[in-house]
């Protein structure tokens, strides 16, 4: 049996309970959130900048709509549209729609951008649950539904991306990410190229969960040294890289949307045990 809690800052999922256990982050110890929209970047901008059509912008790490209130428009349902303040820092017309579906053992994150502007937009997305997660104590492995030859791994400079993938072999082992107290000392670990399109959080003796990042290309990995959760982002896009020129629609894999049109994506956490 699932139950979750949802609020309009962010439109923001802040619990999910199954069997009477809470299995999100609690948002107190170690980091505020629970599980924050990024939008209309993911990531940091370098120098908190960017240009769009010839001006300059300033927005902070992973956008701002994770700090907006949001209008409620049914059970767990969201939409936050354009207005004064975001024209401000993001000069594009949008409509951000977020809801959950439960299922039972399951959790569906659904978002869509509708373009309501004369022009074609552009945008990052991503998602940032954090689940309970004793991962410092090394009992914890997360571990992929399909074989990755071809998988590429990036690190962060100072919140920026690296422009050179590092040795995969440095995270990945037997196509598996073994979690320690170590794992995160660098900040994330951005995640490129995967075939697989589930990833499992695991112990030696259980399944914890599943999580089906199927329309996403990018999956992040990250937690505070130390913490008891662990994030498991999927992304469209993501932070700035070091050697970033500034100008907003150059940025890698920023969705493209024409006006009037939609852009729909999803992603799926099942519990077990």
């Amino acid at each position: 049996m699932i139950k979750i809690k949802t609020v309009s800052k962010g439109a923001e999922l802040i619990s999910i309970e199954k069997d009477g256990f809470e299995r999100l982050h609690d948002g107190e110890k170690d980091w505020n959130r629970h599980s924050p929209v990024l939008f209309p970047i993911v990531g940091k901008l370098k120098d908190g900048k960017t240009i769009i059509e010839g001006k300059t912008y300033e927005m902070s790490q992973h956008g701002f709509a994770r700090d907006m209130e949001f209008e409620r428009i049914g059970e767990n349902s969201y939409v936050l549209k354009y207005n004064e303040e975001t024209l401000k820092k993001y000069p594009f017309k949008f409509e951000l729609y977020i809801s959950y579906e439960i299922g039972k053992d399951s959790v569906t994150t659904n978002y869509k951008v509708v373009n309501k502007d004369d022009k074609m937009i552009y945008f990052g997305l991503g998602g940032h649950p954090a689940y309970v997660c004793d991962y410092p104590s090394g009992q914890y492995r997360l571990e992929f539904e399909d074989v990755e030859d071809c998988i590429e791994v990036y690190q962060l400079e100072n919140g920026l991306v690296i422009d050179e993938p590092c040795k995969k072999q440095k995270f990945i082992r037997e196509n598996r990410i073994y979690l320690n107290n170590k794992t995160f000392e660098n900040d994330a670990i951005i995640i490129k190229n995967l075939k697989s399109r589930i990833v499992y959080l695991k112990t030696e003796t259980k399944t914890v969960l599943s999580f089906d990042f199927k329309d996403f290309p990018y999956l992040g990995i990250w937690s505070k040294p130390g913490a008891h959760f662990v994030c498991i982002e999927p992304w469209f896009n993501t932070a700035d890289k070091v050697s970033s020129n500034g100008i907003f629609e150059e940025k890698e894999d920023l969705i493209e949307l024409k006006p009037n049109q939609v852009f729909s994506a999803s992603y799926t956490v099942r519990f077990f045990g």
